[in-house]
């Protein structure tokens, strides 16, 4: 009986589906995440692991598990894998792309929203001081439609996002590396413009680029300087693009107005120092985090084991 080796708690479904195939299941069900010893014991038999974002697979991992045939990454992203190396050993690698784009969107525009009418202060205040009593002037925050978003990284994610900003009737701007076509544009309602120009003139900024090395700080103390000193940023992308020191210097110089973070630079640790401001928001890597988009995540990883394990092909190989 092949061994499957989970790094985290999965959703039911991946559970329910692996042993109806006969795959022999062990997991790490412990509430914080793997350390690399444990995972390092846990491989040497193992050929499947199912692992997560938060959990490196190194060199010494896969040296550790001479009979590993696939790494099934739970989520999009894929740089916590050694893909390379894998691949040089005969591993392939998976991830789940696709499936977490509306959840993520959902949060995008749920953090803009949250930031424009100040509703996690608000909240605060009423647990805190209560409220004081309505007036014109008190607690006023900001309208989103008409405003700019600026997307930086327009593929799935950044797309459905144009879609539904638009909806909301704000106007959509776009940084990729690659231009769309005109059609494509139209169809979007989407407006190409530089780095420069796109952090230059948009009221509220979306981090959705893959890290790479050259999106590596892409958000640097100069950049910050450029953008309005009324727009928010919102990093639902990788935590490293952002220059986290930086962007506390322009918050609490209000040098820009805002800030919404879901991702972090060193995750799982963060920079406390955001929470003292009030012009932040801060969640847990919560982009995906909804049972639909998790589920769906773990009928992915399943699946590829099962087939790679059947001697076919898995989806969405990355290697």
């Amino acid at each position: 009986m092949k061994k499957v080796f989970l790094t985290a708690k999965l959703p039911e479904v991946a559970i329910k589906k692996l042993k109806r195939n006969n795959l022999e299941i062990n997991s790490y069900d412990e509430d914080e995440l793997i350390s690399h010893e444990d995972l390092l014991e846990n491989v040497p038999n193992v050929d499947f692991l199912i692992t997560t974002l938060s959990t490196i697979v190194d060199k010494d991992i896969i040296d550790a598990a001479p009979k590993l045939k696939l790494i099934a990454n739970f989520g999009a992203g894929f740089n916590n894998i050694d893909t390379k190396y894998a691949k040089s050993m005969g591993i392939l690698v998976t991830n789940t792309p696709k499936v977490s784009t509306n959840s993520v969107c959902e949060l995008t525009i749920g953090l803009i929203l949250a930031l424009s009418h100040r509703i996690v202060e608000g909240d605060q205040q009423m647990r805190q001081s209560g409220f004081p009593g309505w007036s014109p002037l008190y607690f006023l925050g900001n309208e989103i439609a008409g405003k700019e978003l600026g997307i930086v990284g327009l593929g799935n994610i950044g797309s459905e996002l144009a879609r539904k900003a638009n909806a909301l009737g704000m106007n959509v701007s776009y940084f990729a590396p690659h231009q769309l076509t005109d059609p494509e544009e139209r169809s979007l309602k989407v407006t190409y413009k530089s780095f420069d120009e796109l952090i230059e003139t948009s009221d509220y900024i979306s981090i959705n680029a893959p890290l790479t090395p050259q999106t590596h700080h892409q958000f640097s103390e100069n950049v910050f300087k450029k953008m309005k000193r009324t727009a928010s940023l919102i990093n639902v992308g990788r935590g490293p693009i952002v220059d986290e020191n930086a962007l506390l210097g322009a918050l609490r110089t209000n040098e820009i107005a805002g800030a919404a973070l879901d991702v972090y630079e060193n995750e799982p640790e963060f920079d406390h120092e955001f929470s003292k401001l009030k012009n932040v928001i801060l969640t847990p890597h919560i982009g995906n985090a909804t049972v639909e988009a998790r589920n769906a995540m773990a009928n992915i990883v399943a699946d590829n084991v099962i087939l790679l394990d059947q001697e076919e092909i898995p989806k969405f190989i990355i290697n």
